[in-house]
């Protein structure tokens, strides 16, 4: 078989519904060539499941002849690909899980594109109407179910972990599993990927048919890590920030795997929150786990983030080392409290009103050598402040590692500069230098180069 193939492929079920208007809005390019460019690379992404090119640019340039047109029709539309890779597809066919998933990305880019971004209903300068924008894209992709009990765990973690990682990664997500709680993730490979498949093994011996493996990502990402097979809902969110924001809305608790500057921008992007005094009566378990191998990395991520935040920031997680099992008794217990206050404060189960997240976590972070060299650093801000800052440090360290735009902007311009005092420095250079030791920055490549200098 060759390595493109060309097919049509038509929807089933809820994009039948799109209106002719929804339609017109990627059918129409001259008016919406941004909105259809969108579409087109992360179909082109979701088409190359499976994928282990981390370098966003080049996967690109290499499928350049790739093409995918939106055909009109009375009762909906037909899409006419051209050139998708050959993985995708099974005896000519689109694989089932990829057909749902390019559909997925055509739901939330129409409606990110006609009834979020183009629309005055919100209120995208404020707090609330951000955040009531993440709540109406996880609606539009019906995946906020009021009759669920809390059983939502988020998984966070790296694409690039070691095969003993994965592996353990895969051991928590059995246990999971076992005790009918669900898992959310970035919906890419490694710790993203291992968490779902040891809980489909835990839910199938429980004879569980409605699990729920929920895959968040947006689109500056989703070519590097493009969903994994095991997503059954998959959501793209504009950006970043809102990303994170649906992450914590949804959890009812988190487990952070070994990674790279990813996973540490999502851990500051949650203790940033949790460190708000707003949210001192939120309860929202956080374990840091890994195998026995992973004692190092994460001794030097416990470090840097006492350093840079403070003991306050660690009283919001455990670490639990090389113990599969009691990682998922512990969240399963700790969940039970997540179900009792909400219960108390009136909240949702199935969407976090109460938990307050600073306008400054939730505002996009325009990623440049300036905006990286403009942010302050300094350890005598507020804890929850000084988060906001190191998170869109990682931030952009994530953009120049594995972004299209990123990688062409340190190719062009050299890499980002950091700038912070010396402690901080330290701990700093001490854990980014342990992760490009151990291979956790990128997947492509013998020699990772670094995209920043701390100074």
């Amino acid at each position: 078989m060759s390595n493109r193939v060309s097919v049509q492929v038509g929807p089933r079920g809820t994009l039948e519904l799109l209106s002719q208007k929804e339609v017109a809005a990627l059918t129409n390019t001259s008016q919406r060539h941004h909105l259809y460019d969108l579409f087109r690379r992360c179909a082109l992404a979701v088409l190359n499941t499976g994928n282990e090119l981390d370098d966003a640019a080049a996967f690109f340039d290499a499928h350049e002849d790739f093409s995918i047109e939106i055909a009109r029709r009375t009762r909906g539309l037909k899409l006419i690909i051209e050139n998708a890779p050959a993985s995708a597809f099974v005896e000519g066919r689109m694989v089932e899980g990829i057909r749902q998933h390019l559909f997925a990305v055509l739901r939330d880019i129409v409606y990110i594109g006609t009834e979020i971004s183009d629309s005055d209903r919100f209120n995208l300068g404020a707090s609330e109407g951000i955040t009531d924008s993440v709540f109406h894209i996880l609606k539009h992709a019906r995946i906020l179910n009021p009759d669920l009990r809390p059983k939502t765990v988020v998984c966070w973690g790296g694409h690039a972990i070691s095969r003993i990682e994965y592996d353990y990664s895969k051991e928590v997500g059995y246990h999971l599993g076992l005790r009918g709680l669900d898992v959310c993730t970035g919906c890419g490979p490694g710790a993203m990927k291992g968490p779902m498949k040891g809980a489909a093994v835990g839910h199938a011996k429980q004879r569980i048919n409605d699990a729920r493996y929920l895959g968040l990502t947006e689109p500056g990402i989703i070519a590097a890590e493009p969903p994994n097979p095991m997503v059954n809902h998959l959501v793209i969110l504009p950006d970043i920030e809102k990303r994170l924001e649906a992450f914590l809305r949804l959890a009812h608790g988190i487990v952070v795997f070994p990674g790279g500057v990813g996973t540490v921008e999502e851990i500051l992007y949650l203790l940033g929150v949790l460190l708000d005094p707003a949210n001192a009566g939120q309860s929202l378990p956080v374990i840091l786990t890994g195998p026995q191998s992973s004692t190092g990395y994460f001794a030097e991520l416990d470090k840097f983030l006492r350093i840079a935040l403070g003991d306050a920031a660690a009283e919001r997680y455990q670490v639990i080392i090389g113990q599969p099992e009691n990682v998922a008794r512990t969240l399963g217990d700790a969940i039970r409290g997540v179900r009792k206050q909400r219960r108390r404060d009136g909240d949702a189960y199935y969407f976090n009103w109460l938990l307050k997240i600073p306008f400054a976590h939730q505002v996009p972070f325009d990623v440049t050598h300036e905006s990286v060299a403009g942010l302050d650093l300094d350890p005598a801000l507020p804890d929850h402040e000084i988060a906001v800052n190191l998170r869109r440090a990682f931030s952009a360290i994530v953009t120049g590692n594995v972004k299209d735009y990123g990688i062409r902007m340190i190719e062009r311009d050299g890499p980002f500069e950091l700038k912070c005092d010396r402690r901080v420095k330290r701990a700093l250079d001490g854990l980014l230098d342990t992760m490009a030791n151990q291979g956790r920055m990128k997947l492509a490549g013998e020699k990772y180069e670094p995209c920043y200098r701390v100074i």
